[in-house]
Formats: structure tokens, C-alpha cells, sequence
């Protein structure tokens, strides 16, 4: 019965949200096309936002629109001050019911959640926008362009890629053009349970790139890499999660690349790689940084 009033509660309020008259229905409500393929009517003026992505998380925050945020996930951790947001539980196994109490009249998601979880939210009236990770740097200005516009913050959307961008110009221009583009592998996993990075087709690839480097493995389709083709490629430079550094350089064969034996395996810290948000930028920088300290002659 608890369940039955807080789904009814939450669809009367996106009722209202979206008034049932033609005209008031086409101002304060927009229709767009997500990631997914999906149309999906929202509000024009959002105020109570779930989501269901750390990636999101920090976009919003970025935008200064986290005063819409009723409920993030326990893995949105990013800024510390996503803490004092409500949370919804976990990502793959999203807690529908926990997020109907809390009455959102927009779910803002990506791609870690199942489908049947966002069929299931639509079902019940609650609009989802997917907003996924794209295969290249670029598609971050696409992600901060869309949540700007789907929480009415276009401005600070667009400050926020403005400055990226001369943030990207800077260092371009920094990096000398002629200058031997030092090789980069990095290290996604290792071990007993196979060798996994990134390849050509994915934004870590740019960010290696605009560091000053060339990713080895940018003519890989996929994750999985070969032990025989790391070993045998030998790469200038290694980059690795921080917290698996020191294994890393301590685990055999590992140990035995050029890059371990001459300190060059550079630690980061995987939240500024591996989630697509506006702090790739700061990977960016901090590689580069790194390769500028041990140039290869």
C-alpha cells in the first residue's frame, strides 16, 4: 500500500510538472532524444533530479545545478559534497522503489544501468535522460551541452567547455609538434585474470594523446591485450591506477619492462581517467607533466 501512494504521489507531481493543457504542456515541458535512442518528455524546469551516474554527479556539480539533486548513488562520490545527497544504493542493481519516495521529476542515468531498471522508472511516469560515456574526449562538450540543458543551466554549460577547451589549446600549443611522442600504456587490469587497457577507440586514448603521448595500443578494438604484445612493445611509459602501482611494478613479468626499470610508470588517480567527467582535463595536465619530466631522448 506504502509503495502503491509514493508511485501515485510521484506521478501526480510530474503531472503537475507537466500541466495536461496544449499550451502550458509545450512551455513547461521539452522533448528530446537521449543517448539511447529513447524520446523522452521532461521538465522544462527540473527541480528535483536523481542520478544515477558519478559521471552525472560531477557534471552537475560542475554546473553548480546539484541544489536540484534529491538522490545519487553510492558510488557518486565526487565532490565530497555529494555525500550530504540522499542516496539510492548501487548502479546495477538500482533501487526503484527508493528512488519513487523520493519523488524526482527527472532521472539523469548512464550506462552502467539496466535497461529493465529505466523501462521499469518509465513505466511508473518518471522521465529518464541516459547520458553515456563516448568513445572520444569531445564527446565530454556533448554531455556537459546536454545536462546544462536539461537542468536550464546552458550558461554555466557553456563557461564550463569554454574553458576546457583553452585549458586543451594551452597545452597544445605547449607541446612541441616535432618532438618524439613518447609511447603510453595504460594499464585497465593485469594479472592472472588477463591484460586489459584502452584502445584507439575510446576517450582515454585522446587524453594520451593530448598529454604529448601515443597510446600503444590505439589500434586495439576492444580491451583485451595480449601479454606477448605488452611485453614485446615495450612502452615508454606506463600509467596505472595509482592503488595497483607499486603490485604492478612488483609483479612478475611486469617488472621487467623498460618502463618499471627506469621509473617510468606514472600513478593517477583513476577518477580522473576513467570516469568521463570535466576532470579529464586535469589527467590531461598531470600526464603531461609527467612525460615533460622524463623526456626520452
Amino acid at each position: 500500500m506504502i509503495k502503491n501512494i509514493a508511485i501515485a504521489i510521484s506521478v501526480l507531481l510530474l503531472t503537475i510538472a507537466c500541466t495536461s493543457t496544449p499550451t502550458d504542456n509545450a512551455q513547461n515541458c521539452d522533448t528530446i532524444i537521449d543517448d539511447y535512442g529513447d524520446t523522452v518528455v521532461v521538465p522544462h524546469s527540473p527541480r528535483r533530479i536523481v542520478s544515477t551516474s558519478p559521471a552525472v554527479t560531477e557534471i552537475l556539480f560542475a554546473l553548480h545545478a546539484d541544489t536540484l539533486m534529491v538522490g545519487r548513488t553510492d558510488f557518486c562520490t565526487y565532490p565530497p559534497e555529494a555525500s550530504e545527497i540522499e542516496s539510492i544504493g548501487g548502479i546495477s542493481n538500482l533501487n526503484v522503489e527508493k528512488i519513487v519516495s523520493l519523488h524526482p521529476d527527472l532521472v539523469i542515468s548512464g550506462s552502467m544501468v539496466p535497461q529493465k531498471n529505466i523501462r521499469q522508472l518509465a513505466t511508473l511516469g518518471i522521465p529518464v535522460v541516459c547520458v553515456i560515456e563516448k568513445q572520444n574526449f569531445n564527446g565530454l562538450f556533448a554531455n556537459i551541452e546536454q545536462i546544462g540543458k536539461l537542468t536550464n543551466h546552458v550558461h554555466e554549460a557553456d563557461s564550463l567547455t569554454a574553458y576546457i577547451h583553452q585549458q586543451l589549446q594551452h597545452l597544445q600549443t605547449a607541446i612541441d609538434t616535432s618532438s618524439l611522442r613518447p609511447s603510453v600504456y595504460y594499464v585497465v587490469g593485469f594479472g592472472s585474470t588477463g591484460n586489459f587497457t584502452a584502445g584507439g577507440k575510446s576517450f582515454i586514448n585522446d587524453i594520451i594523446t593530448m598529454a604529448g603521448g601515443t597510446n600503444m595500443a590505439s589500434n586495439l578494438d576492444g580491451w583485451a591485450y595480449s601479454l606477448e604484445a605488452l611485453m614485446e612493445g615495450d612502452p615508454d611509459f606506463i600509467v596505472v591506477r595509482r592503488e595497483d602501482s607499486a603490485s604492478f611494478c612488483n609483479t612478475h613479468p611486469y617488472n621487467r619492462l623498460s618502463a618499471v626499470k627506469n621509473h617510468r610508470v606514472i600513478g593517477i588517480n583513476s577518477a580522473l581517467i576513467d570516469l568521463q567527467t570535466p576532470r579529464n582535463i586535469n589527467a590531461v595536465i598531470f600526464l603531461r607533466k609527467k612525460i615533460e619530466q622524463s623526456p626520452i631522448r
